[in-house]
């Protein structure tokens, strides 16, 4: 009789399976793929030299930016300037996200507006998405003049361009379930989407502002370097003047604010969004 029970010498896991050998075309794929990342390293300047000599300069740096400045006329400056630098992202981030619904509401298929509209919209806040806000920065600096509004118009626009997009996105993600059944009751497609839809992305809403508040308060630390307002201007100063323990400064404090902002914003999205589930 055969003994059908398995050899205690057989491996009990099985070999894994060996990689397919690709196709010409696929071959072809990964080679230009592989062609592509090299000549981007070389349109990049990538240079062996320059990485060998990198860490000297750095360490020079280093050296010649500790300790930064601490004197307390320096602080309080650059204290004001950091507080102006909130200011802009918390305006720029609060108008922007209020103005970011409706136009969300234009943008979500499905919801109020036509297929033609969504795709519009979608196209426009594409286009927002793709310029920097540091271009933006320099678009409103044109229009209103050098000083902080040039930057809170620049994160209200980024913001919009951030928000519109993922509004438009969770409101299409929303159980369709009750908004179903509130247009079967007759109900305007304006009432399903303040009854239902908003009510259902709330907590998607929610995330997505803090998110975009941690955003703006990064943007506008930078804003100042082409004089839209904020502490970005010191740190330009700071570095055109050689002045290297004021440039750690304001980057420290960047640093301290951008990273508070964050942890608060973690915080704030844990219990908002915890309460409402």
């Amino acid at each position: 009789m055969t003994d059908l029970a398995p050899s205690r010498h057989a491996s009990p896991h099985h070999a894994p399976a060996r990689h397919e050998r690709p196709s010409v075309i696929a071959f072809l794929g990964y080679a230009l793929g592989l062609a592509l990342i090299v000549w981007c390293l070389a349109g990049a300047g990538l240079s062996t030299e320059k990485l060998l000599t990198a860490p000297p300069r750095f360490a020079d740096f280093i050296d010649r930016a500790f300790p930064p400045n601490l004197e307390p006329a320096v602080l309080v400056r650059l204290g004001w300037k950091m507080l102006e630098t909130i200011q802009i992202a918390v305006a720029g981030a609060v108008i922007g996200v209020i103005l970011s619904l409706p136009i969300a509401l234009l943008a979500a298929r499905g919801l109020i507006a036509g297929l033609w509209v969504n795709q519009i919209i979608r196209t426009l806040m594409g286009f927002i998405r793709a310029v920097p806000d540091i271009a933006w920065a320099l678009v409103f600096v044109v229009a209103v003049g050098l000083g902080p509004f040039a930057g809170m118009c620049a994160i209200i626009v980024d913001t919009i361009g951030f928000c519109g997009r993922f509004f438009a996105d969770d409101m299409e993600a929303t159980d369709k379930g009750p908004a179903e059944s509130l247009t079967a009751t007759g109900a305007r497609k304006i009432d399903v989407v303040a009854c239902a839809t908003i009510p259902a992305a709330m907590p998607a809403f929610i995330s997505t502002s803090l998110y975009a508040l941690e955003k703006a308060v990064r943007s506008s630390s930078v804003l100042g370097l082409v004089g839209a307002g904020g502490i970005g201007i010191e740190l330009k100063v700071g570095f055109d003047l050689f002045d290297y323990p004021t440039a750690m400064t304001v980057i420290l404090m960047i640093a301290v604010v951008v990273i508070g902002i964050e942890q608060i914003s973690g915080w704030a999205r844990t219990k908002i969004i915890g309460e409402q589930r």
